[in-house]
């Protein structure tokens, strides 16, 4: 049961961004902007760095919804996702999303240690600077994200068709909202 009162029992972010509908609505534009927007990166890459963060921090929520919408996006290929969550260092990813994803975990847990040498592996694997700019963003706002779902109890569905349903609404409309609820 969320912290706060929300209008509707909707799950997740969605349900929190209803209660503060204006800071909803810029939250759900960041996220589409990073998700969804003009980036070097593949909307299923964005959205494995997603799951990716998401599951590191352990936010059932996030982590259920973007796996699911990864899987989506990559043809509903779980077992992939699930290989980047348990390891990204042997999932079967290209080198250069391997090193994006290793930044991005850098970032989950400690920005700070992200070094120039970090950088240079992701370039010689490939990365371009937008790359690597929209990965660590991606990684940093999806820990707010998490907090703010976490930090606000909210609803989390526990039945995983649930989460595919979310992330097959995700790749199909998007991140805005939809009729009203903030969509996320």
């Amino acid at each position: 049961m969320p912290h706060i009162e929300i209008p509707a029992p909707v799950p997740g972010i969605r349900g929190l961004m209803a209660a503060k509908p204006a800071s909803g609505r810029r939250l759900s534009e960041l996220a589409e902007q990073l998700l969804r927007g003009a980036s070097p990166l593949s909307v299923a890459e964005r959205e494995l760095i997603a799951a990716y963060v998401s599951h590191g921090n352990g936010t059932r929520y996030c982590t259920g919804s973007h796996t699911a919408a990864a899987a989506h996006a990559l043809g509903g290929d779980y077992a992939l996702v699930e290989a980047v969550q348990r390891d990204p260092a042997t999932a079967p990813v290209s080198e250069r999303l391997r090193a994006l994803l290793l930044l991005a975990g850098k970032v989950r847990g400690d920005a700070r240690t992200v070094s120039a040498q970090d950088v240079a592996a992701a370039r010689a694997a490939g990365a371009d600077d937008e790359a690597i700019h929209d990965t660590v963003l991606i990684a940093a706002a999806f820990c707010m994200f998490n907090r703010y779902v976490d930090g606000l109890a909210a609803i989390t569905p526990e039945d995983p068709a649930v989460y595919d349903e979310i992330g097959g609404a995700l790749v199909a409309r998007g991140y805005l909202p939809q009729g009203g609820a903030a969509a996320r």
